[in-house]
């Protein structure tokens, strides 16, 4: 039996996640395409719903991952997954010569290109959208200084492929900046942050977006069966990256990593 929403975008909107796929939604083999259509479902209430839920620590979280990209005059930033743009126009406003954001969701995209006029428009024009994949980066070896991923590395069909490919476009001693929700470990966070997470978030997010896709049912279910921290530093030191860190945020419900691809 699967759980039925009420939509903004009318009654033909289409459930993308049952409730039999979300025992380990990172299993489905078409999981590529649900993250896809569920995006493209929510991306008119995502920026909201992302404050709301957040308590309005999101973009304090993006801050964060900027000063740790510690971006150079003249760098390039590739933003990955950038879905609304918060994190590229974050980006934008330091000594960045060119920011690009890549998602593979178009209408996260048209979200993110009408709120360019809210930056100067010197930052405004260091900033290309593009429709794109982190599997398969469309840039050059070695092009780029900093590579970047908000929320985003646990929605990505083989989050080992991805990192490849951020260490690929990296000039060598190029940053890697991940940014992504966990599960405290202190047990009492742990246990209030699983009721919200798991219970109320989901319904008021459905609620607050009318969402009928199933998302907010899916998003503290993808946390859930992600890979724990230790393994998305195993996975980084595999593919090239040191002087890795993980730096817990607001108790550890969110992660920000980082890591330095090694010279040749």
């Amino acid at each position: 039996m699967t759980t039925e929403y009420s939509s903004a975008h009318g009654p033909d909107t289409e459930l993308v996640w049952r409730d039999d796929e979300l025992c380990d939604p990172h299993a489905s083999a078409e999981k590529a395409a649900k993250v896809r259509r569920m995006f493209a479902a929510i991306a008119h209430s995502y920026d909201l719903n992302n404050r709301v839920h957040s308590l309005w620590r999101d973009q304090a979280w993006r801050r964060c991952a900027v000063r740790r990209a510690r971006v150079n005059e003249g760098d390039v930033v590739l933003d990955v997954a950038c879905g609304t743009g918060d994190l590229t126009q974050a980006f934008a406003r330091t000594a960045a010569a060119r920011v690009i954001g890549i998602d593979f969701t178009p209408e996260m995209l048209e979200q993110a290109r009408r709120k360019l006029h809210r930056l100067p428009s010197a930052q405004a024009a260091r900033i290309e959208y593009r429709l794109g994949d982190a599997m398969a980066l469309e840039l050059d070896d070695r092009s780029v200084d900093v590579v970047s991923i908000a929320f985003g590395i646990r929605n990505v069909a083989d989050p080992e492929q991805a990192v490849g490919e951020f260490a690929r476009v990296l000039r060598p001693g190029g940053r890697l900046v991940i940014l992504e929700f966990d599960r405290p470990r202190f047990a009492p966070l742990r246990w209030f942050n699983d009721f919200y997470c798991g219970w109320f978030m989901p319904r008021s997010a459905t609620a607050l977006s009318r969402d009928r896709s199933g998302a907010y049912r899916y998003l503290p279910k993808s946390v859930g069966a992600f890979m724990p921290r230790e393994a998305v530093l195993e996975m980084l030191d595999a593919h090239g990256f040191e002087d890795l860190i993980a730096t817990p945020l607001t108790f550890g419900v969110c992660m920000c990593y980082l890591g330095v691809k090694r010279t040749d």
